[in-house]
């Protein structure tokens, strides 16, 4: 798989993770989950108006998933439920997988130096 695929494979998998999260597996206790799913999809529908450019949309993706990952990495430092805990690093491991991505296709794409 490369590098591109691996990142937007990533990106729909973070998505979906959201869903399942806050509408199944751990829905929140003080919002809607109309709400709730509208703070974590939102910013992943974002960069699908860069699109027309699929490594732009790609980097974009990048960036917002920077956000995904913070929220993973404090909340699974801070959560109690287990269940919660593991979402929380399945999020921060999407995120991650995700730039990684970015990066490895940016490496790839460059030219060996002249000597």
């Amino acid at each position: 798989m490369n590098a591109r695929r691996l990142g937007y494979a990533a990106w729909a998998a973070l998505g979906l993770l959201q869903i399942l999260w806050h509408a199944l597996l751990a829905p929140p206790a003080r919002t809607s989950v109309a709400a709730a799913l509208l703070l974590g999809l939102l910013p992943l529908a974002l960069p699908l108006l860069a699109l027309r450019r699929p490594a732009r949309a790609l980097l974009w993706a990048g960036i917002v998933s920077l956000f995904y990952f913070s929220h993973g990495v404090a909340e699974a430092w801070s959560a109690p439920d287990a269940t919660v805990r593991a979402l929380a690093v399945a999020e921060a491991a999407l995120a991650a997988l995700l730039v990684l991505s970015l990066g490895a296709g940016a490496r790839k794409r460059r030219k060996p130096a002249a000597v």
